[in-house]
């Protein structure tokens, strides 16, 4: 399983973790799409999309491994902003290739690319 080194291990100030440490003994948790509900809690909404911002900052629309990405969190961003790279898409991979789609990034996350949110891209440290 890669590391990618230098990727925020959480949401500052939460218990909402953005990486693993270690692989699942028990086997690959599966990466499933969410829906995501307008009702959504504040909290959980900032999560996506300070993983969203992180994920931009790190590769771009670049492919890249899903590696110790945790999966959950994945999962809210898979389908949508957050598509496979590479085909077939093996969902129980920490070899699967994704990729951000900075169109749908942008309509689901403007404040990401205007500079207004403090998960900005740009404003992440390397």
């Amino acid at each position: 399983m890669l590391k990618h080194r230098g990727f925020p291990g959480r949401l500052p100030g939460s218990d909402f973790q953005f990486t693993i440490r270690r692989a699942n003994p028990k086997g690959v948790t599966p990466l499933q799409p969410r829906k995501r509900f307008a009702d959504r809690k504040l909290i959980d909404r900032r999560a996506d999309e300070a993983f969203l911002g992180a994920l931009i900052a790190h590769f771009a629309d670049a492919p890249f491994e899903r590696g110790n990405l945790d999966a959950g969190r994945l999962s809210w961003l898979l389908g949508r902003e957050v598509v496979a790279a590479s085909d077939p898409f093996d969902p129980v991979s920490y070899d699967q290739l994704l990729r951000v789609d900075m169109r749908a990034a942008e309509a689901s996350f403007p404040q990401l690319f205007d500079g207004s949110s403090e998960f900005a891209f740009d404003t992440w440290e390397d």
